[in-house]
């Protein structure tokens, strides 16, 4: 896929997507029972602007079978980021937390970010359901991506993320939590 065959702004499942490629991505997706039934209909009530920052705070609860805080099963969902860095994008940053992932990337102008989002989640899909002895949706089928708009922007984006599980009461330090970008390089993005 070239850059005149690249997507633009589109809608799946009623979210908004963006395929900016070559730039820089913030990317959020979610284990398939990280939002309570009873959450997910709030947030209709909500106005848009409202939504993200409510939803994020709702997966920092920990709601769900949080089945990523299990390290075999973080550890290889951190593997499968770093497996494709330096090829189809740059890993910025990103944090496996409980029941969700934080990633900011570069895209590289050769993979959509759909394609890379989709190819993590099937392949840590099926290998967390062997881990985990079962069967069936460990993702939610959708992402929430946004594009940052400037280097200060892609700064605080991944301050945010590296410091999510310190916001969250996991760790005193963001590099103390072993499945980041913080904790993995054993230094702070930025």
């Amino acid at each position: 896929m070239n850059r005149l065959e690249q997507k633009g702004f589109y809608k799946r499942a009623k979210l908004p997507h963006f395929d900016a490629l070559g730039e820089v991505q913030f990317i959020t997706y979610r284990l398939a029972d990280s939002l309570p039934d009873t959450a997910l209909k709030r947030l209709i009530e909500l106005p848009p602007v409202k939504r993200t920052p409510k939803i994020l705070q709702w997966l920092d609860s920990g709601h769900g079978s949080c089945s990523l805080r299990i390290p075999e099963v973080a550890a290889l969902v951190q593997e499968n980021l770093l497996y494709f860095d330096g090829d189809r994008y740059d890993l910025v940053a990103w944090v496996i937390m409980p029941n969700h992932v934080h990633v900011l990337i570069e895209c590289n102008v050769a993979w959509p970010l759909n394609k890379i989002v989709q190819s993590w989640k099937s392949y840590t899909a099926k290998r967390a359901n062997e881990v985990l002895h079962r069967t069936g949706q460990f993702w939610q089928p959708d992402y929430f991506d946004r594009v940052a708009r400037n280097p200060d922007e892609t700064e605080a984006i991944a301050r945010y993320i590296e410091y999510n599980p310190v916001a969250a009461g996991l760790a005193k330090h963001a590099m103390d939590w072993p499945f980041g970008s913080a904790g993995y390089r054993g230094t702070l993005c930025c």
